[in-house]
């Protein structure tokens, strides 16, 4: 699954409309965070639904990663 083209244009013009001065460009900037985003979810995928999950799950309630004791 990815974006549509013209995504990081579009995103910063909306940057652009909220820190004016920022100066920020949405290509190294956001592909970094997205790139960061992406490995981060896979970590937590794996704990939760991967073949080594043993000890972890999500909590419904407050919506986080939970772990037994001995983890």
């Amino acid at each position: 699954m990815g974006f549509k083209a013209g995504y990081l244009n579009e995103l910063e013009k909306m940057l652009e409309k909220v820190l004016p001065y920022g100066m920020l460009k949405a290509k190294p900037n956001l592909e970094s965070r997205i790139r960061t985003l992406k490995r981060d979810w896979a970590i937590v995928y794996d704990m939760l639904s991967g073949k080594k999950n043993s000890g972890f799950g999500w909590d419904e309630h407050k919506q986080l990663v939970v772990a037994e004791d001995a983890v």
